[in-house]
């Protein structure tokens, strides 16, 4: 069983298909599901044995050796010596790794705890624990009594492996791993005990340097060169011709490769695991409460991990003797099936609590993602707070900070993690019926027909007698009579009648992923409803995905945390975040094709980032794309059953991310849309268009500045500016290239940089087109009264005689001190400017700092500090006017990914040599052209609107109006019958793609290429905006009429 697609090669060749590079060695399939898939080996061991000739020697050493210690009488070490070594069926490895000195002392420890026991009148008590750590790091030893097929609560067994994991394999580098064997003894520890003893060998693998040449002639990966010298010396040629194929199936895929053999003549399977290291962690120790938890236990288990950064973990598990559970030959499909949402969530708190609550790993898995739910949907507001909200006005800025005050009060005191969970273990019997609830409906119906028969997860289903939705309810109702925990109760039963489909009983996977109708959201908190929305749960992250529309787009921003304090409130606060980011994307694309849309991803802490974001990624494919794929990718219950697309951008954390993320689509078998799958890509590379490169951002923030200049009748060149965001960003130095003003202040990272003459713009050029921070000014191009203040520098005299006492403090207060006749923020935290310190921006007779403000950086201030602003008279354009030329940038990259085939794209988009095509240059220049159009417009609608109302709204409210009165044409046009006039459709589609397009493909071509989804979005985001801009946020129904007779033309 397989999983995946991974990280492709860097040419845009498509991977070859691995598994029918491997046909050859292996006539069975992947299909873990039916018995087809079981493959057949002959009972011989997979490792050779080793043989330790100095045995005997070392034994006559070591019985010497604890005579002399005097702890055991010298009438009964030879024969405590003798049982250790040849009764215990200790394997080889042990006496060949340890000194004498060492095996004495166990043999010491040994005798000394069967003393123990024997003083407890209970030899069921004895308990052995031997270990021994390298201090060098090289490996370990551990040793302790162990009963097969349980796993232990209490003493050394209970923590051996998951102390394996954290020390040895969670960790693990191509540069620093180790290897795994491990065994069970094949004798009592004594004759009056019947326990074994579980040996753990750990050794740090050594790879030859340089590695041994490859036999290999078709360019796949020969395992020898990549091996530990110890595995090949015991492997054996059937063990490395296995390992051979599991690896090359994790190199071609993203996620476990799975296989289970048939031991010939036993009822011995073997379980074979492979994956990429770091892709799950605590995974070893998991799979032990697997297999117990089906009454099987393991003979040997073998981690292997090989220098390309792959691991493979060996299995060889039996039946217990008398169990009462399933015949492995059943269980065992089980156990490979819930071994890949073990390596989703190996650390699950309800699967780990199995012997109480008796959850299965797929029960207890939808005990985690309820669990997870009920977190972000149990802690909802309730009456008391509409009633108060009813009351307070939310527009008065103190008001609005009481409500939000109180809001996350609530949020906070209500329900916590640990709450939610001892719900959850406390009513075991209710979150089974729950779990069945959920089955039911999204089981897939294709295990049922298999060869197999109804696999053991489907049995359990059988037994117990599935509740309606009322029913169960009921029963949830009637059974727990605490309303706290009612509430979290139900909440599980919201969330199974809102998922539309899941990757939860996909055979392989690297995280799990919802799709969800969002229409349980409170309207109270959420007056605007999601179009749709994902969760997103993994090992080390969770993550949500917001969109308002069918086709939207909006950036993926990482959300990291400082420390377990600020963890614990992004996570509360996380749905809420992607929320109001997703909203504001809404009014910033306006006028594109796609509304707003926002993914957040929460990283626990210390997890990597860019492992998070791939798995989230992954996981959100797997609901985009139907599977073909039996045993690795099936088909899902798709309750939405309509095809979706998403488009991904950049956001916080992810820049660099994107390149990957379309690749990867690409990969899974997004032929036909994974060239648009994700924006901000490489231009050389993948033919993505940077913003910052084209100035695309800057030049819709410069037609606001332009407007204001040419209405209010301005020069440029007399004009004094503040900026935010220096000449090393994106918006900063473009600014900077764009303007010709007399500057008198940049704020930036490095610190801040002011001259009352105007600072020298042919340095500020230099640095703009070099990227460098204001730090790196040169400070002879200052006249007298100008200074440079760095954030690492202390008591820094200013040439008005006030000192600095901090660099850092100066800069984060710096933009409140000047003023100007123009604010550009480019660059700055969210809300810098607030409605608890907007007064800072006015002198002490109510008098602004400045005349005019265009907000170039996302949020640089609240809505309440803006309309304070516009009360004064200030001229201020917010962010999602000003600022929305990315995303128009954004829009026709994509445009070009669903229009171009795969060999146009190559051929057109990607740069050949270093160089764009004609092709890329000519649909950048239009881009740009578009962008500015746009921004024009949209500014002199805006402009023309607070003129004819006399200033009696203030701008922002107007571009709020505005774009909510756009998408809400949109949405009513994308539903009409306009779009089904085949002129009208023509006509707009002609001037709503660019003629660099249109000439290339052909309108008939791209016609049939986009799909309809997109078509109708296009063709609806360009009536209603360029209807609008023409004839105003009042226009009437008359004004629409002429409109439309025209479109045809």
């Amino acid at each position: 069983m397989s999983s995946t697609p991974s990280q492709p090669h860097p040419s845009l060749g498509v991977l070859p298909n691995m598994t029918h590079l491997i046909n050859g060695l292996s006539t069975a399939s992947s299909r873990a599901s039916s018995e087809a898939s079981l493959q057949r080996v002959k009972n011989l061991p997979g490792y050779t044995t080793p043989v330790f000739k100095g045995k005997e020697e070392q034994r006559a050493k070591v019985q010497a050796d604890v005579a002399a210690k005097g702890f055991i009488p010298r009438e009964l070490v030879a024969n405590e010596v003798n049982w250790f070594y040849s009764q215990l069926g200790i394997d080889d490895t042990y006496f060949q790794n340890e000194s004498p000195s060492v095996i004495s002392d166990h043999i010491i420890a040994l005798f000394g705890a069967k003393v123990l026991a024997y003083t407890k009148h209970d030899l069921n008590k004895l308990v052995i624990d031997l270990e021994k750590i390298d201090e060098k790091g090289n490996g370990a030893t551990f040793i302790h009594t162990s009963l097969p097929g349980l796993t232990s609560t209490e003493g050394p067994g209970a923590t051996c492996e998951s102390r394996i994991d954290s020390l040895y394999l969670d960790n693990s580098t191509p540069s620093n791993c180790y290897r795994l064997e491990t065994f069970r003894s094949t004798g009592s520890i004594s004759a009056t005990a019947s326990q074994q003893l579980r040996c753990y060998f750990i050794t740090k693998c050594n790879f030859p340097s340089p590695p041994p040449p490859s036999t290999r002639t078709d360019g796949l990966t020969d395992i020898r060169t990549v091996s530990d010298t110890a595995f090949l010396e015991k492997a054996s040629p059937h063990t490395l011709e296995v390992y051979q194929k599991i690896m090359w199936q994790v190199e071609s895929r993203y996620g476990p490769v799975m296989e289970v053999f048939e031991v010939e003549g036993t009822r011995e399977r073997r379980l074979v695991i492979g994956y990429k290291m770091g892709g799950t962690s605590r995974f070893f120790s998991a799979l032990s409460n697997l297999y117990h938890f089906y009454q099987l236990y393991s003979a040997r288990k073998y981690v292997e991990q090989f220098s390309n950064g792959i691991t493979i973990i060996s299995l060889y598990l039996n039946p217990m003797p008398n169990s009462t559970g399933a015949p492995i030959e059943h269980s065992i499909f089980q156990v490979m099936k819930e071994a890949s949402l073990l390596y989703c969530l190996p650390d699950n708190p309800f699967f780990l609590d199995s012997v109480n609550s008796g959850h299965a790993v797929q029960e207890a898995t939808y005990a985690y993602c309820g669990w997870v739910f009920a977190q972000h949907f149990c802690n909802r507001l309730g009456p008391a707070y509409l009633h108060l909200k009813n009351i307070l006005d939310d527009s008065n800025p103190l008001h609005a900070e009481v409500l939000n005050d109180i809001k996350r009060r609530f949020r906070e005191e209500t329900f916590t993690r640990e709450s939610i969970a001892q719900v959850i273990h406390a009513h075991a019997e209710i979150i089974h019926l729950l779990y069945v609830n959920f089955a039911m409906v999204h089981y897939p119906a294709a295990d049922e027909a298999s060869q197999l028969g109804p696999t053991l997860s489907y049995q359990r289903l059988q037994t117990t007698q599935p509740l309606s939705d009322s029913e169960l309810y009921d029963k949830i109702r009637r059974t727990v009579l605490n309303k706290q925990d009612l509430q979290v109760l139900e909440s599980f039963l919201i969330f199974n009648k809102h998922i539309l489909k899941t990757n939860f009983y996909q055979p392989t996977k690297v995280a799990l992923s919802f799709r969800l109708a969002p229409e349980f959201l409170p309207e109270i908190e959420y007056p605007n409803k999601p179009f749709g929305m994902f969760i997103i749960i993994g090992n080390e992250f969770r993550g949500f995905h917001i969109r308002f529309r069918d086709v939207a787009r909006g950036g993926i921003r990482i959300v990291m945390s400082r420390n377990k304090e600020n963890y614990s409130i992004n996570q509360r606060m996380l749905f809420d975040e992607n929320y109001g980011l997703a909203a504001t994307q809404s009014l910033k694309n306006k006028d594109i094709p796609e509304g707003g849309a926002k993914g957040t991803i929460l990283p626990s802490l210390g997890a990597p980032p860019r492992r998070c974001f791939e798995k989230y990624v992954d996981a959100v494919i797997d609901l985009l794309i139907p599977g073909q794929t039996p045993g690795i990718k099936e088909r899902l219950v798709d309750l939405y059953g309509k095809p979706e697309l998403l488009f991904f951008g950049p956001d916080e954390g992810t820049a660099d991310m994107m390149d990957w993320a379309a690749l990867h689509a690409r990969d899974r078998g997004a032929e036909t849309w994974w060239k648009s799958f994700t924006t901000g890509k490489s231009a050389e590379l993948l033919g993505g268009i940077p913003h910052d490169t084209y100035g695309m951002t800057s030049l819709s923030i410069r037609q606001y500045v332009l407007g204001i200049y040419k209405q209010l009748g301005l020069r440029e060149k007399d004009i004094t500016k503040v900026q935010t965001g220096g000449p090393d960003g994106d918006l900063g130095s473009n600014e900077i290239l764009l303007s010709s003003d007399k500057t008198i202040a940049i704020i930036d990272g490095s610190g801040v940089l002011a001259d009352s003459a105007g600072i020298n713009r042919e340095e500020l050029i230099r640095l703009a087109k070099h990227r460098l921070t204001v730090a790196h000014f040169d400070k002879t191009k200052l006249s007298k009264d100008g200074y440079l203040v760095k954030v690492e520098e202390q008591d820094v005299k200013l040439p008005s005689g006030e000192i600095v006492l901090d660099g850092t403090d100066f800069r984060n207060g710096a933009h409140f001190r000047f003023r100007a006749d123009l604010f550009v923020p480019c660059g700055g935290r969210p809300e810098a400017v607030n409605i608890s310190n907007v007064a800072a921006l006015t002198d002490t007779e109510g008098k602004p700092h400045f005349k005019y403000i265009v907000e170039g950086a996302n949020l640089f201030f609240t809505q309440q500090a803006r309309l304070h602003l516009e009360k004064r008279k200030v001229v201020l354009f917010k962010d999602s006017s000003a600022n929305k030329g990315g995303v128009t940038s954004s829009s026709l990259e994509v445009l070009a990914g669903l229009a171009l085939t795969t060999q146009e794209y190559l051929d057109l988009m990607i740069f050949k040599d270093a160089k764009p095509s004609d092709f890329y240059q000519k649909y950048v220049k239009e881009i740009q052209e578009k962008i500015s159009e746009n921004a024009a417009a949209e500014f002199h609608c805006i402009w023309r609107e607070h003129a004819r109302l006399q200033g009696a709204k203030p701008r922002t409210q107007i571009s709020d109006e505005l774009s909510m009165r756009l998408n809400n044409l949109q949405a009513e046009l994308e539903l009409s019958d306009l779009f089904d006039d085949v002129p009208s459709r023509r006509g707009v589609m002609r001037r709503a793609i660019p003629t660099t397009l249109v000439d290339q493909v052909g309108l008939d071509a791209l016609l049939e290429r986009l799909p309809e989804t997109y078509q109708r979005a296009l063709f609806s985001s360009w009536v209603a905006s360029h209807y609008i801009y023409k004839y105003g946020v009042n226009s009437s129904s008359v004004d629409f009429f002429h409109f439309a007779r025209d479109l045809a033309r």
